[in-house]
């Protein structure tokens, strides 16, 4: 299990059993990602000739608003663990995967389905949709299975109401006058009340993603795609399929009106 942090590490391994072995990474750093490859290569980590599975699931949505109050770095920041780190990371244990024949798994999400908020986490997982369905194709006749879980909103870190309400305002006061009086003075705080709202209606049984990922792992005909939480399988991915008008419409119901703008 590669973690960012020695102290996420031994929680990790206090909390599992003694099988599991750790290692430190960064997804955005390349000589990470190289010493990881080196480490899973040596016999004491992986016993086998090759590695059986690989999940990726590193991921960040902050810094997340509307896309005017954002900088290229902003989306840059996100990309570059979400997206470019995953591609970095699968690209480098592929050859021990197409070895064994063995299966990758990528965490995307509904929000790579249908874009509802801006920033990078959205263009991040419509990201990974595509690496994924690309690869999948490539790796098929090495007998190599590629799935791609599709979480709704989970009660984790990344949908912290009171973090990404920091965030909205800290990008508010960094805007010109002229962009603040264009949206109004009470839109971020509209704007973190709607985050507040998706965050109650998310769920905490977070064996929903788990068990998606064991049966991507382990099963003998993993699907192509995994829908977790039943606001992905009854709201977000059939919402996918309608007409842009309607999905808009529905999106606008949870985003505030701005002060220069029409209902």
């Amino acid at each position: 299990a590669a973690c960012l942090t020695d102290s996420g590490a031994a929680q990790l391994r206090a909390a599992t059993s003694d099988r599991l072995q750790t290692v430190l990474l960064d997804v955005t750093s390349s000589k990470s990602i190289a010493d990881v490859t080196a480490w899973v290569r040596e016999p004491h980590a992986i016993p086998s000739p090759g590695l059986w599975g690989l999940v990726n699931n590193a991921g960040i949505v902050i810094p997340t608003g509307p896309n005017e109050w954002l900088t290229k770095e902003d989306f840059v920041k996100v990309l570059d663990v979400n997206l470019l780190g995953l591609v970095e990371v699968t690209l480098s244990l592929l050859p021990l995967l197409r070895r064994a024949r063995g299966r990758v798994v990528n965490v995307a999400s509904v929000m790579g389905r249908v874009s509802f908020f801006g920033g990078g986490y959205c263009i991040s997982k419509y990201g990974v949709e595509a690496f994924s369905d690309s690869l999948r194709r490539e790796m098929r006749p090495f007998g190599v299975q590629v799935s791609i879980i599709e979480p709704g909103g989970f009660q984790t870190g990344i949908t912290d109401p009171a973090s990404l309400g920091k965030v909205f305002f800290h990008l508010w006061e960094r805007l010109p006058a002229e962009t603040q009086a264009a949206y109004g003075h009470h839109y971020p705080d509209k704007y973190a009340k709607s985050t507040t709202v998706l965050a109650r209606l998310s769920s905490s049984r977070l064996s929903r993603v788990t068990d998606a990922m064991t049966h991507a792992l382990l099963s003998r005909c993993p699907r192509s795609r995994y829908a977790a939480g039943w606001d992905a399988r009854l709201i977000f991915l059939p919402l996918s399929y309608c007409p842009a008008w309607l999905s808009d419409t529905i999106a606008g119901f949870f985003l505030p009106i701005p002060a220069n703008g029409t209902p």
